[in-house]
């Protein structure tokens, strides 16, 4: 796997393109782009639509399958960024979507659309790996979308995105408070999670899995989205936490980083 770049708006084209031409000169050249555009781990970034369209045309330039991985596409906080899917020409999208965001964290269900040359070979091999998904979930599920029907499930993806704007913004003002100076993060414009740069950390692990978990304040440490290597990325998630406890567990992150700093 080869990482890339990001900034607040996600993946950096520029660095994309450079990133193609040089395995292409080095006679490796990558068959799929793996991205999450919305929502984005370890960054919290969303691509805009601009950034979206030079993507797919150099991904279409270097003969370049996406996938699109998009769990937090129905809870953008906003109008909602067309996919990869709606705009590729070619068949070169594979999209993944999720309804345990929307609907519900324990049902773990989610459907792919794509070209059929490679959504039928996806369908082979869960035939022989993972057989399909939970049986139970899915005889849950079928009802509710029937009820639902396409309008509702918009409607009811709509109330829950807004539901996480409001808890956001909370969350917002107590990174603010406590944790300015400390961290860096981009305003998520999708999601249930909050993405902080740590500053003066190289590596967030220890920190977070030892330090952290003995004050009981639960974070993810951003190593785990990234294939290989160190991350002094931190996630967060506002989307249960009351705001009291939110508070009092940015406070005591607050603590520990400034101790680390004067370590």
């Amino acid at each position: 796997m080869v990482t890339l770049e990001t900034d607040g708006e996600g993946l950096i084209p520029s660095v994309l393109e450079k990133t193609l031409q040089e395995l292409q000169s080095a006679e490796k050249p990558p068959r799929l782009l793996y991205t999450v555009p919305h929502g984005s781990n370890p960054s919290g970034a969303s691509l805009p639509m601009s950034r979206k369209r030079e993507i797919y045309e150099i991904a279409r330039k270097y003969n370049v399958v996406i996938l699109e991985d998009d769990p937090y596409y129905y809870l953008q906080y906003d109008e909602r960024i067309p996919s990869f899917l709606s705009i590729d020409t070619d068949g070169r999208v594979l999209r993944f979507d999720s309804f345990s965001k929307v609907l519900s964290s324990g049902m773990r269900v989610g459907w792919v659309t794509g070209p059929n040359a490679l959504v039928d070979v996806l369908d082979f091999d869960i035939q022989v790996s993972a057989l399909h998904v939970s049986g139970l979930s899915q005889a849950c599920l079928i009802p509710i979308l029937q009820e639902m029907g396409i309008e509702g499930f918009l409607k009811h993806a709509d109330f829950v995105a807004g539901y996480y704007k409001n808890r956001m913004e909370v969350f917002r003002g107590f990174a603010e408070k406590h944790l300015t100076g400390l961290a860096e993060w981009t305003l998520p414009k999708a999601g249930m999670f909050f993405w902080f740069k740590l500053v003066g950390v190289d590596d967030s692990f220890s920190l977070i899995k030892e330090k952290a978990l003995e004050e009981k304040v639960l974070l993810v440490p951003g190593n785990a989205f990234i294939p290989s290597g160190t991350s002094n990325c931190v996630r967060a998630s506002f989307s249960s936490a009351t705001p009291s406890d939110q508070d009092e567990a940015l406070r005591r992150f607050a603590a520990l980083l400034k101790a680390h700093k004067g370590a």
